[in-house]
């Protein structure tokens, strides 16, 4: 079965002057012709041109991309190996970038005495200031705002980059019992739910444990908390939400 260059543009998500660039360039060539001269692709033509939006996804310019995938000495495992290796690298890196996410909304002005370069520096390409305005209209009136505010202006960019570590290591080991097993109500996830409360109330502001509480919950009812915490691992939303309201019992 063989497709058309439209129908090829509409399955992949590209223009068709994507298609004939790719064509032009040798980087991915129709296998026939129609009876018109109409370029028409089959099966292997597909997979080649998933192969080459993945590796552009990723950034990778045109001529490497060939040269990838023109490798005589590569087969077809060693591209899924290739790409889960770089896939795994992606996901480092945005669950770097979620974390940053994660200190903005509980900060105003995270980085409020740091020059752009440092900024890029610690948060890379990801800007925290642009959570400062739904921050400040959520809890600009609390005290724990206002804590936040004051700590936040105090921090260095080797203090931001030590927080950011800091922080990350405590999602690890929740991420690490969930993975073992331990059910989140267990001592070893208090433990870790009590760091991590402890860790918000040092360097962002009071955190009782009522509020703790009330963030566990905001983990799974805000998107964007559990985007960032299904991607360290599936479930940890949900349990870094039950380990913090059976800390907060515990404690009661």
């Amino acid at each position: 079965m063989s497709y058309s260059v439209g129908q090829v543009a509409g399955f992949a998500g590209v223009t068709v002057r994507t298609l004939h660039h790719y064509d032009e360039i040798g980087l991915l060539c129709p296998s026939g012709r129609s009876h018109a001269g109409h370029r028409r692709y089959d099966d292997r033509d597909l997979d080649r041109l998933q192969q080459v939006l993945f590796y552009r996804e990723l950034g990778f310019p045109l001529d490497e991309v060939a040269a990838l995938l023109d490798d005589p000495d590569t087969d077809p495992r060693e591209h899924l190996r290739r790409q889960h290796e770089l896939l795994s690298a992606r996901i480092v890196k945005l669950q770097e970038m979620a974390a940053a996410v994660e200190t903005a909304m509980e900060a105003r002005k995270m980085g409020i005495n740091l020059t752009p370069e440092e900024k890029f520096e610690v948060f890379g390409d990801f800007d925290p200031d642009q959570y400062a305005e739904e921050a400040e209209q959520r809890w600009g009136d609390t005290d724990a705002y206002k804590e936040s505010q004051r700590k936040a202006a105090s921090y260095t960019k080797d203090d931001w980059k030590r927080i950011n570590d800091d922080f990350a290591a405590i999602h690890a080991r929740m991420a690490d019992l969930l993975a073992q097993g331990l059910p989140a109500d267990s001592a070893e996830a208090m433990d870790v739910a009590e760091e991590h409360r402890r860790f918000i109330s040092r360097f962002h502001y009071e955190c009782s444990y009522e509020l703790h509480g009330c963030l566990g919950e905001m983990y799974v009812s805000d998107e964007r908390f559990t985007a960032f915490y299904e991607a360290i691992r599936p479930g940890l939303a949900v349990y870094m939400r039950d380990a913090m309201l059976a800390n907060a019992a515990r404690n009661s």
